[in-house]
């Protein structure tokens, strides 16, 4: 009988021990770590968005009874206080920057939307994580809120997050959204959240499409009307130009307005764009699929740690946050051991049940159908 690794260790088998060790040298502060290192951090509260543990407690229970499997990652049991103690003191930029490295090496891998085009596909939104005021006071937003933003630019192509930022709560989404630095001829669907005359005009200089919603006082004058196929939802299709002072002191190009009517709902949309080659109907259907960043969160928040922290210091919770954007990571990338048509969602909820099974993750999450032997004795209901 051959032997398999548990599929914990296979899920971090992506992660260079070497590049941990570097990172975990160089963002370390205070005494050296003696009773745990930080690889012994990474995989309790790994596994604790794995298998769903719901405190240290919990986590340093469940740590105990798979010792002799932690072994085999390099891992051991840590204690719930010294958990905390690391949490709390231990710099959260390590995992920042091993999702990136991370990142680098998926990004790599073939991915491809639904879509025609060739263009890299792109959604871009932010999503609160809401806290206690009471026991989180450093992350106020409002006198009886608080809450930390996660920014995200989702590849369309393999739904893996290229663009990740954690910031305050009260800093505007547009913020982190500039920083996010889109490769040249890719598109970027975003809602009117993110509307910036400048921003419009700085990714036409740099050859990144966009696809928003207009406002709905904004000022323009129409240069050109195209004719447009009703049957297809379609009511205009023009080129624009912003007249306000305000447009024209931040030097927004001539844009593409394209007007739509969804035959479900008979909800009117007016949809702003860069892109003059597709088709309008085209530029419609990008904004719809930008729904898929809201899944994201949405399955980020219903089956990863979030919400929950372990910690109540700034550090301690942009750590959990960082390990689970991780675990996201390496379930994306679990994906091509998985049945066609599986979702992130559905792996992780898979693997939970499994997590220290001796078993391959192609085993796991692509199991061959069930005999149904219903000629056996074994099979029948006997009344």
């Amino acid at each position: 009988m051959s032997h398999n690794n548990t599929a914990i260790n296979q899920l971090l088998k992506p992660i260079s021990r070497h590049d941990f060790e570097s990172l975990a040298k160089k963002h370390h502060t205070g005494q050296k770590l003696r009773s745990a290192t930080r690889w012994d951090q990474f995989v309790a509260m790994s596994m604790s968005q794995l298998s769903g543990r719901q405190s240290l407690r919990d986590i340093e229970s469940n740590l105990e009874s798979q010792q002799n499997k932690l072994y085999h990652i390099g891992a051991k049991p840590i204690a719930k206080s010294t958990l905390a103690r690391i949490n709390e003191n231990q710099p959260c930029e390590l995992y920042e920057q091993l999702f990136y490295k991370l990142l680098n090496r998926f990004k790599k891998q073939p991915n491809k939307h639904k879509f025609r085009f060739k263009n890299p596909l792109y959604s871009l939104d932010a999503s609160a994580i809401d806290l206690s005021l009471e026991l989180f006071p450093w992350a106020r937003h409002r006198t009886d809120t608080a809450n930390v933003k996660l920014s995200v630019g989702l590849n369309h192509g393999n739904y893996i997050p290229e663009f990740v930022a954690i910031s305050d709560g009260n800093e505007n989404d547009m913020i982190k959204g500039r920083e996010f630095s889109f490769p040249k001829g890719s598109i970027v669907a975003f809602d009117k959240g993110y509307v910036d005359y400048q921003w419009f005009a700085e990714l036409t200089n740099q050859g990144v499409s966009f696809v928003t919603r207009i406002r709905s006082k904004a000022v323009y004058k129409v240069k050109e009307r195209r004719c447009v196929n009703k049957k297809l939802g379609l009511t205009k299709d023009q080129t624009i130009q912003f007249s306000s002072a305000h447009a024209k002191k931040r030097g927004v190009p001539e844009l593409r307005l394209v007007g739509y009517i969804d035959k479900e709902s008979g909800k009117k949309y007016e949809f702003l764009t860069n892109n003059f080659n597709l088709a309008a109907r085209t530029i419609a259907s990008i904004y719809k699929d930008r729904w898929q960043v809201e899944l994201f969160f949405k399955a980020i928040k219903q089956n990863l740690k979030i919400k929950a922290f372990n910690g109540r210091s700034k550090n301690a919770v942009m750590t959990q946050i960082w390990i689970a954007m991780i675990t996201y990571l390496l379930l994306a990338h679990a994906r091509h051991s998985a049945k066609s048509g599986w979702t992130v969602q559905r792996i992780l909820r898979v693997i939970q049940m499994n997590i220290f099974e001796r078993k391959t993750l192609k085993s796991i999450l692509n199991p061959s159908p069930r005999d149904n032997k219903k000629g056996q004795p074994q099979m029948r209901l006997i009344l």
